[in-house]
């Protein structure tokens, strides 16, 4: 018999998988980030682009099997997964795996709830599934991470690798849920590769459609899971092929060990980092820095700012240089480095900055707009050495008077480097569902019932955050 391919050995592994044989730091790390993906969803309730997510699956139609967050009716499971992926990933305030530059969490959780609901299955078996599905989609990601070029190949070529391998991790986590065997997982997720999907283009340029793209990555992954159990198939070497998955989407610049050494043994989930501010992950790390300054200057008194980092991400918050000093929307202020630095230096909300920093109408404030015109930001090589492992900064500001103050953040906040505390990643949960849920004690309830997921019925816990 040949040797097995990479889709085997994922196949085989996902199969394999049960609650008992997760170390205890896995589990928690998979409630945790359900924790905070929930509480996610439930503050981008109020976005437009929520409510036509919500008007498209109802038009759909199909059968009552789960529910999305904030409302009681039930949808298809691909469809209440489709509404949920968006809400996770529309803030911009999900999860990050580096150096892969990945959001799992977006995708995975949404899924793993809708089908989850579904099947009706238990808790303890979802988070197996679930922990199956992120190693698939963090180690796919890990594929396609060029150590000598410094940056993500699916980066490098205008794919967004969150929804690309997010489908993958998806359509793993239903088929486990689904009760298909080795085989069949193996064809959900050969059939996944042929479904994901996701250009970034719109980090740099603008528009909606990036809020799609997790909401497609879990609905697709859902489908190709249900079309494996219908009897459809792919391919075995769907990802070492020579028309295969890295082939198509990275022109076969791929390391296969990055998918396979230490399946079962070396988890990435824990290490996942966590995100404490509303805006890409690229500008965290000016944050911080800012956070530090503001306490140090007067910020009337800033006459430029420099903000350093690596050269791979100006293409992201820097470029075009007269957009990024004037967003267009709130929604492109997040993608933004410039007028991120400038929120934070003029004392943004929450752990720093706030989903309240980045609306309409502050993109349009003076006050923020004249800062952001004072930043200008360059490429660094001590930054690009560090980077995608971390995505640190420098900011250095000249004042009126000519001195000079600098910070320099090179681990950021939320990863294992410089993790969030679980009181803070509480605090932050509290804070996305304040406006939101009934009152304080519907919170408290949701983070009991999530630390305790095991005791809980995750019916019980989408019960608890619909609205209507």
């Amino acid at each position: 018999m040949s040797e097995a391919t990479i889709l085997e050995q994922l196949s085989a592994f996902t199969a394999a998988l049960t609650y008992a044989a997760l170390p205890e730091q896995v589990v928690a790390s998979i409630k945790t980030r359900t924790m905070d993906t929930l509480g996610i969803c439930l503050a981008a309730l109020k976005l437009d682009t929520s409510q036509m997510a919500l008007r498209m699956a109802a038009q759909w139609g199909g059968p009552e099997e789960a529910k999305a967050v904030g409302h009681s009716r039930r949808l298809p499971s691909s469809s209440a997964a489709f509404v949920n992926g968006i809400l996770a990933h529309s803030l911009d305030f999900d999860d990050t795996h580096l150096p892969s530059i990945l959001h799992p969490s977006a995708s995975l959780v949404p899924a793993t709830l809708a089908v989850g609901e579904q099947v009706k299955a238990s808790t303890r078996d979802m988070i197996a599934a679930a922990a199956a599905g992120y190693e698939i989609c963090v180690r796919t990601g890990m594929a396609a991470t060029d150590r000598k070029l410094g940056n993500s190949v699916f980066l490098e070529h205008g794919w967004h690798a969150t929804s690309i391998c997010g489908t993958l991790g998806a359509a793993a986590i239903a088929a486990k849920l689904y009760g298909l065997d080795a085989a069949g997982i193996g064809h959900a997720i050969a059939i996944a590769a042929s479904m994901s999907s996701g250009v970034i283009e719109g980090n740099r340029a603008g528009g909606s459609v990036k809020r799609l793209h997790c909401g497609w990555a879990a609905h697709s992954g859902i489908i190709a899971a249900q079309a494996a159990q219908a009897g459809f198939t792919g391919p075995r070497t769907i990802f070492e092929g020579r028309f295969g998955f890295y082939e198509a989407f990275c022109r076969g610049n791929f390391n296969p060990s990055e998918i396979t050494t230490g399946l079962g043994t070396r988890w990435n989930i824990p290490g996942i980092f966590y995100k404490p501010y509303p805006a890409n992950h690229f500008t965290h790390a000016a944050v911080d820095a800012a956070l530090y300054l503001r306490n140090v200057i007067n910020v009337d008194d800033i006459k430029e700012i420099e903000l350093r980092v690596a050269s791979p991400i100006l293409r992201t918050i820097a470029e075009p240089a007269s957009a990024k000093a004037r967003p267009a929307s709130g929604y492109q202020a997040q993608f933004s480095g410039p007028f991120v630095l400038a929120t934070a230096l003029l004392g943004g909300g929450g752990l720093g900055v706030a989903l309240e920093d980045f609306t309409d109408k502050r993109v349009a404030d003076i006050r923020h707009l004249d800062l952001a015109a004072k930043v200008r930001c360059v490429g660094d090589p001590e930054c690009d050495a560090i980077f995608p492992n971390q995505f640190p900064a420098i900011v250095r500001i000249t004042t009126n008077s000519g001195s000079i103050m600098e910070r320099r953040v090179m681990n950021n906040r939320g990863g294992p480097a410089n993790p969030l505390s679980n009181d803070e990643i509480a605090m932050k949960f509290k804070t996305n569902v304040k406006d939101v849920l009934r009152d304080d004690a519907d919170a408290a309830e949701l983070i009991r019932m999530i630390s305790n997921l095991e005791e809980s019925s995750i019916d019980q816990v989408m019960k608890l955050t619909a609205l209507d």
